[in-house]
């Protein structure tokens, strides 16, 4: 009996006094109604096609140097044999400190990224904070990254406000 009693208080102060209010925003759809995030990915996606063009051709340069080596490994003579497994090294080691360069951790194309997208994407959060607020929203999830939300009501969806609040009208 006091089970049922605290179940039927907790629920009601649940439902009328801590209730909270959820909503999601599609952040795929946003982006795609935002110009200058077309131009940066544009721009990003331009740079990285060039690394990785550069990069490709290094390792089929590498390639044909190895094939080479193994064909004519018998024939040479031992110095030969040493300056050329010394070249192969060397190149494989540059191709990939090139790699790290490019596309590591710190690399040039995730600094490119923080340069050219992050800005968009604090403007987004900072715009859905608001409208969040305004409306009066505990929590909001991203149903284009989050494959947990596994439905919304279209009613929840607040990404045209985001729009809104960021000053980009819908076409």
């Amino acid at each position: 009996m006091i089970r049922s009693i605290s179940l039927f208080i907790f629920l009601g102060l649940i439902k009328w006094g801590i209730a909270q209010s959820f909503a999601f925003i599609d952040s795929e759809y946003i982006l795609s109604n935002i110009p200058e995030y077309a131009e940066s990915k544009e721009k990003l996606d331009k740079l990285a096609e060039s690394w990785t063009r550069e990069i490709e051709e290094r390792l089929g340069v590498l390639k044909i140097q190895k094939e080479n080596f193994n064909k004519e490994e018998i024939l040479l003579p031992s110095e030969e044999k040493t300056k050329r497994k010394s070249e192969i090294e060397k190149l494989e080691k540059e191709t990939i400190d090139i790699q790290t360069q490019r596309f590591g951790m710190n690399g040039d194309y995730f600094l490119k990224r923080q340069e050219l997208i992050k800005p968009i994407q604090d403007r987004i959060y900072t715009a859905m904070k608001k409208v969040a607020k305004a409306e009066g929203h505990t929590f909001v999830f991203d149903k284009a990254n989050q494959s947990t939300l596994i439905y919304g009501d279209k009613d929840a969806d607040i990404s045209n406000l985001v729009l809104e609040e960021m000053g980009i009208t819908k076409e």
